[in-house]
């Protein structure tokens, strides 16, 4: 099994976006498609036809008019039955810059810290309006962005804002709350610290001179922002890379967790058991079967 880490080409670095349509027919001669991910939140609209979508916890089948999203990061892979003629929009969407100050209330959920945006889904099979709101959304966006009429780069942040909205409005199950307010010069730069050196010791004395607080303050600060204390959020990065690097299939289990920085073995299996719900090697078996 091949696992690949996409690169998102933005059609205009400053909107930090890439939406296109896709046509094409299922064909029995491709063979498998490959686990992907790339950082960029991914939104679907199925236009004409079926097409699948596949993540090591979900299957959705979509028809016309179907939308799903993945999140952050997210192993997935797109499958059209054989025969079968589809179209579709595909947006990859850096959600990083859109949280302006008024936005910023709502930051913790949408950085997926205790809950992937997968499980936002619920949402579209649960409300069929939505569901057509958001895909008029996704709808308009790629005609903004195919067309490029003067103004289109703000008609295209109204459009990410409205759809951000929608989801906050639909979201019964609380998964995105409002929470305290989250100053995004401290955390933005913290968090992509984290994201860079997990292979390496995190040492939160060093994370906390960055953001310019004392050590106390700081582990105060975060957990309270963030919902998690540091050391957990940490953590739960550690064991998602190691996820994406468990369906390779070309590395064992010590050189993964050695590769995100947990030394311990027993550490790494307890953690890995906490946030996935089974071993590494049932989450192994379990990739290559799906």
């Amino acid at each position: 099994m091949q696992i690949i880490q996409e690169p998102i080409h933005y059609q205009n670095p400053q909107l930090c976006m890439k939406v296109w349509k896709f046509t094409h027919t299922g064909d029995e001669h491709e063979g498998p498609v490959h686990w992907h991910y790339h950082k960029e939140v991914e939104f679907v609209l199925v236009v004409e036809g079926v097409h699948e979508m596949h993540t090591p916890t979900h299957s959705y089948r979509l028809i016309q008019g179907d939308v799903v999203v993945i999140g952050s990061s997210q192993l997935h892979r797109g499958l059209t039955p054989v025969g079968q003629d589809v179209a579709y929009i595909v947006l990859h969407i850096d959600l990083e810059p859109y949280f302006d100050p008024a936005m910023m209330h709502y930051t913790r959920h949408f950085m997926e810290v205790l809950n992937p945006l997968e499980d936002l889904n619920y949402i579209f099979r649960k409300f069929p309006h939505v569901q057509r709101e958001v895909g008029a959304i996704l709808y308009h966006i790629h005609e903004e962005v195919m067309q490029k009429k003067k103004g289109y780069e703000i008609a295209v942040s109204m459009h990410i804002k409205h759809l951000l909205l929608t989801l906050l409005r639909n979201d019964d199950q609380g998964l995105l709350l409002a929470h305290e307010y989250v100053d995004a010069d401290v955390l933005r730069p913290v968090t992509a610290y984290i994201e860079a050196h997990l292979a390496d010791k995190i040492d939160m004395s060093e994370v906390s001179r960055m953001a310019g607080m004392s050590y106390t303050y700081f582990s105060k600060y975060f957990k309270s922002k963030v919902g998690i204390s540091f050391t957990d959020f940490v953590n739960r990065k550690r064991i998602a890379k190691a996820e994406r690097m468990l369906a390779i299939g070309n590395k064992n289990v010590t050189d993964i967790a050695e590769a995100v920085g947990i030394e311990n073995m027993a550490h790494f299996y307890e953690l890995f058991k906490r946030f996935c719900g089974c071993t590494p090697r049932e989450y192994k078996r379990k990739m290559r079967g799906v």
